[in-house]
């Protein structure tokens, strides 16, 4: 049997599981995997992934809610949606469960990691995971559990919910969870190929971070963060400033030694503020002493090109092994916001690898892997491809 995916777009989610196929009286295959995301707004949420959970009657679920709900070529924001995969992964030996902070937060070996997860490294090709912002460090997850299954590549997001309100939801099989991650291995006869693609493109030139205190850049190249920021900017032609200083970010180098460094090579983090006094800036991130930064710019076609390209590499890289089905988790700062139409994301995945079954969420944060390492990422799409393992 073939992996199937379906959107519905519904604010009730009785009429909307119907509207995905999931029919009391005619229940479709079992898929191994059933991957469900849903817009936070949906009521009696326990209620509705219980549902799908038994119609489905997939082996493991999971998923967790998001600002705008993914399918197959198709991203709707700003209304109620649900997105189901059905994933039909003979082989594959799937390991999930939900997970507290308090679990992980005292782990320190790769062996205490591997004792806590309950398996070998050779049991796992592949992590997924959908991490609560509010409640878990992901970060400290993605660290652990490169360190204790190495070349296993981790792939997801962090779960988004009501626009200004602290909180979302992570679903297991029938339950539901307010807080903590979802985290699932992959072994068997499936890992995941993943796809990792930027939004924002460096301005100015790269600099040594020189004092800091927390998330608080004091100063970089030894001058006041904020004069180096300005410089930046003034830099610039006029008409370009305007579009700039709406978009800017801040980048973290991932590899420090790389000798020239362009579009792909940073962690991009938000600008919270700024203080003219002191000359500080702050940031989403907690930056060291000696890091390597530069200033960067949301822009709608380098974005474009980064995705695409980043596709067409995915496309030879796949070659002719089959893609069961895809995940696509895609940050909420994307979307029309950025890109002034609907459906780009998921769009060029269907345009570059065809019309796979494919569900995502819009997210918090992004999880993939760039080289040989996981980071968290923001603003970027992440993409898993679930394959069979070649021999």
């Amino acid at each position: 049997m073939e992996s199937t995916a379906a959107l519905a777009q519904n604010e009730y989610w009785s009429q909307a599981i119907e509207e995905i196929g999931l029919l009391e009286d005619s229940p479709a295959p079992a898929p191994d995997l059933a991957i469900f995301f849903a817009s936070p707004e949906h009521a009696h949420m326990d209620d509705l992934v219980d549902s799908v959970w038994k119609r489905t009657a997939a082996s493991v679920l999971i998923g967790c809610t998001g600002q705008g709900i993914v399918g197959s070529g198709q991203e709707v924001e700003g209304q109620s949606a649900l997105s189901l995969l059905n994933l039909m992964l003979p082989g594959a030996q799937l390991t999930p469960r939900h997970v507290e902070f308090d679990e992980i937060q005292q782990l320190g070996t790769a062996e205490s990691w591997r004792q806590w997860a309950g398996l070998r490294p050779d049991q796992v090709n592949a992590w997924i995971a959908l991490v609560d912002p509010f409640t878990f460090d992901a970060e400290l997850l993605i660290e652990g559990l490169m360190a204790a299954y190495p070349g296993a590549p981790i792939v997801g997001g962090l779960a988004s919910g009501v626009m200004n309100t602290r909180g979302t939801k992570l679903f297991l099989d029938g339950h539901v969870y307010t807080s903590g991650a979802i985290v699932m291995a992959l072994g068997g006869a499936y890992t995941v190929h993943t796809v990792v693609a930027q939004g924002a493109v460096p301005i100015g030139e790269p600099w040594t971070i020189t004092g800091v205190e927390q998330n608080v850049l004091r100063t970089i190249g030894n001058r006041p963060a904020l004069q180096v920021l300005e410089e930046t900017i003034n830099s610039l032609p006029e008409q370009a400033r305007r579009r700039v200083v709406p978009h800017l970010r801040v980048g973290l180098a991932m590899n420090e030694y790389k000798d020239t460094l362009e579009q792909g090579d940073f962690l991009i983090r938000n600008l919270i503020g700024a203080d003219r006094e002191s000359g500080a800036v702050a940031i989403g991130a907690l930056p060291q002493v000696g890091q390597t930064i530069q200033f960067q710019v949301l822009d709608a076609a380098a974005a474009d090109e980064d995705l695409k390209k980043s596709l067409e590499l995915a496309r030879e890289r796949v070659g002719d092994n089959e893609v069961a089905g895809a995940m696509l988790c895609t940050c909420n700062g994307r979307g029309v916001g950025l890109f002034g139409v609907p459906n780009h994301d998921a769009g060029a995945v269907a345009d570059i690898l065809g019309d796979l079954p494919l569900a995502g969420f819009f997210c918090n944060g992004e999880i993939g892997p760039v080289g040989e390492k996981t980071y968290l990422h923001g603003f970027t799409a992440s993409l898993a491809l679930f394959v069979p393992v070649q021999p």
